[in-house]
């Protein structure tokens, strides 16, 4: 408890920590309390440090920021209707095609089991094969009433579709073309000790704006090459395998592993254990390959140090609060967790000392505000 004591008095005493320490609960509290209220928010956010990434460059080369707003926004907007209206219906109809063929292939797979004890005697029981096949049954059988309670409400979900549809592309316009302005306004009604908050929000800024726009080339790349090589080997439900292994590198490691799984499934009811299921699964193993050790180094400029342990408690612990929000920003939030440990004072390093260690780029200026562009510069 002294230790305790000790470290609080030494940490509390600080003004800068108090202050990081009160924004980032207020932060964390109007997410985790208001989080699906202000799900349209979050996506607009995801989606301006997406086009800002495109609108800064232009801007720096001298381009208006009102026009390089326009464009970028107008591109998006293509690509958006493109995605409603070009691909959902594609991926509809194949997700409606697998479900009619899932019957048949609950069959075929109870049939290999059934034959497991006869080959494999010393292994397999019939007992636990029969205990399998009522599980999965039991599965199936959830899996329809979960199906049924989702077309019932599917009506309302649609309409905030609808609405998202509608609020999240005006929220990503003005994000973009008044960015200066938000900004502005925060940085009037934050404290004026705060270049601790700003050194910590320096690092996770520059992080999250290079994880995303890197994220989303990822998937896009992932998506495309997984389609091509389907499509080529001739795999059912090209369009939406493929588009779950782009989706997948959302969820570090585990999502590779769970993509896996269908894919394996849908080569296997579709060949069997025959050369084309071998292709099939040798061609993934290496996109899975190519993407870990090639793709991700070039699309993230940044690297995020952090160990794979960090990553998956990460991944585990945010998913667990927010859920798809949690999981997409599970490693900067982990980013942002390991920036707060580092910019805090050590033991030896009185609070004095540790403002002075910034030097002349890391001090504010005289009046006590901090410029605008270091408060929410965007990562280049």
């Amino acid at each position: 408890m002294e230790i305790l004591r000790q470290w609080l008095a030494r940490h509390l005493s600080d003004p800068q920590v108090v202050i990081l320490g009160l924004l980032l609960v207020a932060g964390f509290s109007i997410v985790l309390l208001m989080g699906d209220m202000l799900a349209p928010v979050l996506a607009a956010v995801v989606i301006a440090y997406l086009l800002e990434g495109i609108v800064g460059p232009l801007e720096r080369r001298g381009v208006p920021r009102l026009i390089a707003t326009a464009v970028v926004f107008l591109a998006f907007m293509v690509f958006l209707l493109f995605m409603i209206f070009g691909l959902a219906p594609l991926i509809s109809r194949q997700v409606t095609q697998l479900v009619q063929q899932l019957p048949g292939m609950i069959a075929a797979g109870q049939e290999v089991l059934a034959r497991l004890p006869e080959r494999y005697p010393q292994f397999v029981t019939q007992e636990q094969v029969q205990a399998v096949i009522d599980s999965v049954r039991a599965e199936v059988g959830a899996l329809g009433q979960e199906v049924l309670s989702r077309s019932v409400t599917s009506v309302v979900g649609l309409a905030s579709f609808v609405v998202y549809l509608v609020l999240v592309p005006i929220l990503v316009f003005f994000m973009l073309k008044d960015k200066a302005a938000i900004l502005a306004w925060f940085d009037r009604h934050l404290p004026r000790e705060r270049e601790l908050a700003v050194r910590v929000w320096r690092e996770v800024d520059q992080q999250i704006g290079n994880y995303i726009r890197g994220k989303f080339w990822e998937i896009l790349i992932v998506w495309a090459v997984s389609f091509a090589t389907f499509s080529f080997l001739g795999l059912q439900f090209a369009m939406l395998l493929s588009f779950i292994v782009g989706i997948s590198v959302i969820i570090p490691f585990i999502g590779a592993f769970a993509a896996t799984v269908p894919v394996a499934l849908v080569g296997y009811f579709q060949w069997g254990w025959g050369s084309e299921f071998a292709w099939l699964m040798a061609a993934y193993t290496v996109i899975q390959v190519l993407d870990g050790n090639v793709l991700v180094p070039l699309l993230f400029s940044e690297a995020v140090d952090l160990h794979p342990v960090a990553i998956i408690v990460a991944v585990l612990f945010f998913g667990g609060l927010w859920g798809f929000w949690g999981v997409f920003f599970a490693i900067p939030l982990a980013v942002l967790v390991k920036a707060v440990i580092n910019a805090l004072p050590r033991p030896e390093q009185a609070p004095e000392e540790s403002a002075a260690d910034e030097g002349p780029s890391g001090s504010p200026p005289a009046d006590g505000q901090v410029p605008v562009r270091e408060v929410g510069e965007e990562a280049r």
